[in-house]
């Protein structure tokens, strides 16, 4: 009962919490109630997680699945309700649940004003709900339910505000938006069927290899069947994880509540999509057209996504872009065969994006709700809980540490993980993209250090630039919000250490072959096990890094070093003031402006998609809904018998002689076909 407990303990929360507003037995569930029973459920879900992991990764558990219950057998097509249960997935449950339980907690203070308190958090534990599903899914139709569900708990925890408009509007965006991408999951899951007979993870996996030569015809084109499908699956992951083209959900997503956006960003949704790349690694094996493209659209998103994070001014937002730059940095990683890579830093991205996004939280309940950054400053000894959570998570996020030593923070371990993994595959095999990820990732690692310390320094230092009535009131928030700070904060400063030998090498058979990491003979195609025979690579484990040139292990620290510096120029003291005053008066150059408006993406799909599908649906509507169908259809029926009936009641005058002038035309016409019908 330890995995059922685990997953199904936050849906028990959601539905006792989201029917707090009946009456049972003549009496309200009591507020408090619902929020000490929905914390309390995931706080037992994410204990009983860390030790279904350490059972797992580092004991004698063995990998099972546990069915549930039958839930589908339609002719061919057979699904069960089971938990598969590896390493991979008890990584994602204890990365869900401890993160979900921490912002239960959070919610206590940051929710505290307002009167709905029992369905935000049943919201919260219904989108923990769902996230569990897909992440511990034995078949692609159970975890497209589980993917479909943390759409439909992302729809209504964004527009939790569900007056405010641009709340609103934010949920019908990260709506559709997903949908775009779901269409790709939903043709996937349809098409390994078709391939396979079967949509059960291990019976595909197995019979990879004896598909890897078939052909399927989509869209008038004859395509590799493992590409189409790779290719597919993935379409759905850059909807759900915000890679370029379908990112511009992920920022408006900000409208709601604060631990919302911690939620999203750091453990659950986002990074559903690195989870189905990793989990569907076999196919991503024999497809290495689709892999190529997911190495370049992540070291591309992680890019743009930084170059965006330099000028916004909402500190929730400069936040979301990080996540969206960083993701970036997961997808390119497991592009060139660096699951174990990808999922190392999944892990402790948790852990410091979760710490920065309730560490901004903090902040704006300390500043009653003030977003803007160019409104703060010098509040550092009002806040100085808050204020140390967020330095220990922007030196988590910027990957400080000491190369060779084995010394730094979460991000360090993980971040450098994957840019080295980047550079072995392009240096073994001259994989352009694997090279081209590589020199972004250095690319996006100095601007990652600009964004963050400039958040650091015009939030926390300098003069306030804000209403000094605001400042007066400032305070430290509640211990219910700074204890989950605390809790990330030992998280990001110790679990890149405490970990990486595992996630790397897979020592003592830490993934138990659920990913190729630690144990390349599972999959001889991998390129990045592939690297591993190229001259100046590992020669094995030895001090804990692979042997490359030295320069590829400090170039991170040194973009890292460069980006704080001219940070540190532009905004310390009463720099920020000067810029900002510099922007108002000048409106800022071309290229600021430029990453602005985020390069005017959100513009283009509106001068395109948008309008074109509203004046495609205008067409179909006035011309031939309305001009059209209903014309000669049911209005043009009803017209007629309308216009017939108005004409025949005219016979009805009431007056004796119409009636009489009526029957002698009757009786005439009659006398004329009886002498016709005699004549004949």
């Amino acid at each position: 009962m330890l995995y059922q407990t685990i997953v199904f303990a936050p849906l028990i929360g959601a539905i006792i919490a989201g029917l707090a507003g009946t009456r049972f037995g003549g009496a309200r569930l009591p507020e408090k109630l619902s929020m000490v029973l929905t914390t309390g459920l995931l706080f037992l879900s994410a204990i009983l997680s860390w030790v279904a992991f350490m059972g797992i990764a580092f004991g004698d558990a063995p990998d099972t699945t546990i069915t549930l219950m039958r839930w589908m057998d339609i002719g061919g097509l057979k699904a069960d309700w089971a938990l598969k249960i590896d390493t991979l997935t008890a990584v994602m449950l204890i990365v869900v649940t401890s993160v979900s339980a921490l912002v239960h907690l959070y919610s206590w203070g940051y929710m505290e004003e307002d009167p709905y308190k029992p369905r935000f958090f049943a919201y919260l534990s219904l989108f923990t709900f769902a996230m569990l599903m897909l992440v511990t899914a034995d078949n692609f139709v159970q975890l497209f339910f589980g993917w479909e569900g943390v759409g439909l708990a992302s729809y209504l925890l964004i527009g939790y505000y569900y007056k405010k408009p641009s709340a609103n509007a934010a949920a019908i965006k990260a709506f559709v938006t997903n949908r775009v991408g779901d269409v790709g999951l939903a043709l996937g899951v349809m098409a390994i069927f078709l391939v396979f007979g079967s949509v059960e993870f291990d019976v595909v996996f197995a019979a990879i290899a004896e598909n890897s030569d078939r052909r399927l015809d989509f869209l008038g084109l004859n395509l590799n069947a493992m590409e189409l499908i790779a290719m597919l699956l993935f379409v759905g992951a850059m909807g759900k994880s915000a890679q370029f083209v379908l990112h511009v959900w992920l920022p408006d997503a900000m409208e709601g509540p604060t631990p919302v956006s911690a939620l999203i960003h750091a453990a659950t949704m986002v990074t559903a999509g690195v989870f189905l790349v990793c989990r569907a690694f076999p196919i991503y094996e024999a497809a290495p057209i689709t892999s190529g493209f997911i190495t370049a659209l992540g070291a591309f998103t992680a890019f743009f996504a930084a170059t965006v994070g330099l000028v916004q001014n909402d500190i929730k937002r400069v936040i979301a872009y990080s996540t969206c730059s960083q993701l970036g940095y997961m997808f390119f990683a497991a592009g060139v065969g660096a699951y174990n890579a990808a999922m190392f830093h999944l892990f402790t991205h948790a852990f410091f994006k979760a710490l920065l996004f309730l560490g901004a939280g903090s902040v704006i309940h300390a500043l009653h709700h003030e977003q803007d950054m160019r409104k703060m400053g010098g509040i550092w000894r009002k806040v100085p809980w808050t204020y140390g959570g967020m330095i220990i998570g922007t030196l988590a996020l910027t990957g400080v540490g000491i190369p060779l030593l084995g010394w730094g923070f979460a991000g360090f371990f993980s971040k450098d993980f994957v840019i080295e993994a980047a550079y072995e595959v392009g240096a073994a095999g001259g994989n352009n993209a694997a090279v081209f990820a590589f020199w972004m990732g250095i690319v996006a690692a100095l601007m990652t250090s600009f964004y963050s310390w400039r958040l650091i320094f015009m939030t926390f230092h300098g003069e306030f630039r804000g209403d000094h009535h605001t400042l007066e009131h400032a305070h430290e928030s509640p211990w219910s919000m700074r204890i989950p700070l605390v809790v990330l904060s030992i998280g990001a400063v110790f679990v890149g250490a405490a970990f990486y030998e595992s996630f790397r090498y897979g020592v003592d058979g830490f993934w138990h072959g659920a990913l190729p990491g630690g144990d390349y003979a599972m999959a001889p195609t991998n390129l990045y096990a592939a690297a591993e025979g190229y001259e100046g690579a590992s020669d094995g484990h030895g001090d804990g890094h692979h042997k490359y040139p030295t320069w590829v292990y400090f170039a991170p620290l040194l973009a890292t070093f460069i980006g704080f510096l001219i940070s540190w120029l532009m905004y310390r003291n009463d720099g920020a003031r000067r810029h900002i005053a510099t922007v108002q008066d000048t409106g800022g150059s071309p290229i600021y402006r430029f990453l602005l408006n985020k390069w005017y993406i959100d513009e283009i799909y509106e001068a395109t998609i948008v309008r074109g599908a509203r004046a495609l649906g205008d067409v179909f509507w006035k011309i031939i809904d309305v001009g059209i169908i209903d014309r000669f259809g049911p209005n043009g029926i009803a017209g007629f018998t309308s216009g017939a009936s108005q004409r025949l009641s005219r016979l009805q005058s009431g007056k004796l002689f119409h009636y009489a002038f009526v029957m002698l035309i009757g009786v005439s016409i009659l006398i004329v076909i009886g002498v016709r019908g005699l004549g004949g």
